[in-house]
């Protein structure tokens, strides 16, 4: 990791922003994302006791993909239409997928959701990571693809590969680092982990 560049990030982002996410500009573009309202609603909505109603579970996963302006306007309708299309069984297993992927053992549960999701040619990164990113704000983020890969280069973060096809080797190694390189810069830069990305990927554009 090139500690010398993300602090050299840092520096103009601050120059460009004063105070980080606390500056009026940068706190418009965050409320456009209205994170802490889809974390609510995602709590809510998934918490343990919540996963009894498949139906309801599965309408709600919906609803978050739909809802977040950080998953793909092409990928919201697949999704959408996929899961409508489920049976009766394919719902339910996609739904205790995704209670183990929050709740249960995670390895498990993101191998789990991957084979459901992948059965309709949903496994996408970003709706792979968009429950746990709502779920566990200071601890995880969604995976743009385009985000991730400039990240690895720019910062050159080691034996970090990215490929299209999610899996859990390398969600939990990138998931570490952007979580070892969010300790290495001011806290204003990360209210939760999608700001912090979003950090990343503007101030990207002033250090290529």
């Amino acid at each position: 990791m090139n500690i010398k560049k993300l602090k050299e990030a840092e520096g103009m982002f601050f120059e460009t922003y004063p105070g980080g996410f606390e500056n009026p500009e940068i706190q418009k573009i965050s409320k456009k994302h209205k994170m802490d309202k889809l974390t609510s609603f995602v709590h809510e909505s998934f918490s343990g006791d919540m996963f009894k109603d498949i139906d309801e579970s599965s309408e709600n996963m919906i609803k978050l993909v739909s809802r977040s302006s950080m998953v793909s306007v092409f990928e919201k309708p697949k999704f959408r239409d996929a899961v409508r299309s489920m049976n009766s069984d394919e719902k339910t297993e996609m739904v205790s997928a995704l209670h183990e992927l929050l709740h249960g053992d995670e390895f498990s549960g993101f191998c789990q959701f991957l084979d459901v999701l992948d059965q309709h040619k949903l496994a996408k990164w970003t709706v792979m990571t968009v429950f746990r990113c709502y779920y566990y704000p200071d601890t995880d983020l969604l995976f743009k693809p385009t985000t991730v890969k400039n990240v690895i280069k720019v910062f050159e973060l080691e034996d970090l590969v990215y490929r299209p096809r999610p899996n859990y080797k390398f969600f939990v190694k990138y998931r570490d680092c952007i979580n070892t390189m969010k300790k290495e810069v001011s806290l204003k830069l990360s209210p939760n982990n999608a700001a912090f990305s979003g950090f990343l990927m503007m101030a990207m554009e002033f250090i290529k």
